[in-house]
């Protein structure tokens, strides 16, 4: 006998989509073992219906930084997506660092950790052509991959502080302007110099710091750095110096509902418990003051708090502290609606990195379905 499914209605669905927000606690939140699972319920997935539920819409796109909306997935979706930016896009490192003098007063380690977290930038084609690098394994002695123009890319860096010619009769005079005093007193991501190796020149004729301005180091007269240093392609499963972004993070859509108008002061101050642009005082219309048994019956121009932007909202619950507020307003989050953030260290774009995002997580699912034919044989043995 085939088993009949029942159609819930709108209003049942809209408050499925809805996390309740209370001063103590949060309702209504998605099991975790059958997410958007009901009884007599018909929720198989199709690709027609995700097509027509998904929607993304981007709020602000910078190089180093996007903000967007994705809507109509499941939180396993948008976590996948946050996951991957943060640990599984090939991100081009300094990894091996070769101190041949450093007398600064930055330890050798400390100096070749700072170096690692430089973030470099060259033409994206060029980074993609490169190819992995064969790490040492520890357990079974392999030293790895050497270092070749496929797989390595070689940057320089030597800077000597010398006394200017001048520099110590303006000491004497108590002038303490160090450019003055000294050459290159300070040493910058801008002094690192790219060495193209083999094909590099035609492939990838330029690699440099996303930020030339970030501080290595500070010298005085007689000390030097010279050091050559092997950037090569990781992720940040690896280390996370290998992670494209600064941050990778998501919520959910605020809503704001008020149930019982909040008028005269108390909307003043309904407005002061969120962030700016969230509420706005207004004032009741005429229209709405005439309409008998309504809210704003008899209340014109009597001032009135109207939700503006719940975009801007961050759910404090600062106005569930006020007893004038708790039973006229109710808080909650779009379980299906996700405001991405993404920053990235400059070296792919912001927007870039969620499309690359994507385009992995398809990988991954190719290469599962591939293999699913061998879980079941190994099952099915065991």
């Amino acid at each position: 006998m085939a088993r009949s499914h029942s159609s819930p209605t709108r209003a049942t669905l809209e408050a499925r989509k809805s996390v309740n927000i209370g001063k103590e606690r949060v309702e209504n939140i998605t099991s975790k073992e059958f997410p958007h699972h009901y009884p007599q319920e018909d929720h198989s997935w199709n690709i027609a219906t995700f097509r027509e539920k998904v929607s993304v819409k981007l709020h602000r796109n910078t190089p180093n930084d996007a903000v967007f909306s994705l809507v109509g997935v499941d939180p396993s979706f948008a976590n996948a997506f946050r996951r991957i930016l943060l640990s599984s896009i090939p991100h081009l490192v300094i990894h091996d660092v070769y101190i041949k003098q450093n007398t600064s007063i930055i330890q050798d380690e400390v100096l070749a950790h700072r170096l690692g977290l430089i973030p470099l930038k060259g033409r994206h084609e060029g980074i993609r052509w490169l190819q992995w690098r064969q790490r040492p394994n520890e357990e079974d002695q392999s030293p790895g991959a050497a270092a070749t123009d496929v797989n390595a890319v070689l940057l320089k860096l030597k800077v000597k502080c010398e006394w200017e010619h001048d520099g110590k009769e303006k000491a004497k005079q108590g002038i303490d302007d160090l450019d003055q005093l000294y050459t290159k007193p300070n040493v910058y991501a801008s002094d690192f110099v790219y060495e193209p190796v083999g094909q590099q020149s035609a492939v990838l004729p330029v690699i440099e710091p996303c930020n030339p301005d970030i501080l290595i180091a500070k010298l005085r007269p007689d000390q030097e750095i010279d050091i050559d240093c092997h950037a090569q392609k990781g992720t940040g499963a690896e280390h996370a110096k290998y992670s494209p972004v600064c941050t990778a993070s998501y919520r959910l859509l605020p809503t704001i509902t008020i149930t019982s108008p909040i008028l005269g002061q108390d909307a003043e101050k309904f407005q002061s418990c969120f962030p700016p642009g969230v509420i706005q005082v207004g004032e009741v219309t005429k229209a709405e003051s005439q309409k008998k048994g309504g809210p704003y019956e008899a209340k014109h121009r009597q001032k009135k708090a109207v939700v503006e932007d719940t975009f801007r909202d961050t759910v404090s619950r600062e106005c569930l502290r006020h007893d004038e507020f708790k039973d006229k307003v109710k808080l909650g989050r779009v379980r299906d609606h996700f405001i991405f953030s993404v920053e990235s260290v400059g070296q792919i774009d912001s927007d870039e990195l969620f499309l690359e995002s994507v385009r992995l997580l398809k990988q991954k699912c190719v290469r599962l379905k591939r293999e699913i034919p061998d879980l079941r044989a190994g099952h099915e043995q065991n």
